[in-house]
């Protein structure tokens, strides 16, 4: 697990791809976000453990499992029912959104991320937090 140093708040990239990994990383940390990477639905589950970020940026196709099912989980666990979670795919079929949803996602994002908008995109998640 590599977390940012940052004092922001803090947001758990789950991302098999290091490529889209370091991508969201550099983008969320130059935001002033805390940042920490997982690389499988086992390591999120460990990075949990020490780390309690307030965004969870959950890839839905993991090495180990599936992302949705996984986030489904998450949300029916008493340690971990309030984390908002926001899916990311590259598959973007019909009704995989509403899988997402309807796991206990607060939104779905398609790959590849726009590194554009990404931070501000996610930070309207997190401000709908507070």
């Amino acid at each position: 697990m590599q977390v940012s140093e940052e004092q922001g708040k803090a947001i758990l990239i789950v991302e098999d791809n290091q490529l889209n990994l370091k991508l969201m990383r550099t983008l969320l940390t130059r935001e002033g976000y805390r940042v920490a990477s997982a690389s499988s639905a086992a390591e999120t589950r460990q990075v949990l453990t020490t780390f309690r970020p307030q965004l969870v940026l959950m890839d839905i196709q993991l090495p180990d499992g599936n992302g949705v099912d996984l986030a489904r989980h998450l949300k029916s666990e008493d340690a971990t029912r309030d984390l908002v979670i926001v899916a990311l795919t590259a598959y973007d079929g019909k009704g995989e959104a509403e899988k997402a949803l309807a796991a206990g996602c607060a939104g779905y994002i398609t790959k590849p991320v726009d590194a554009r908008t990404l931070p501000a995109v996610l930070g309207k998640y997190l401000d709908a937090t507070t």
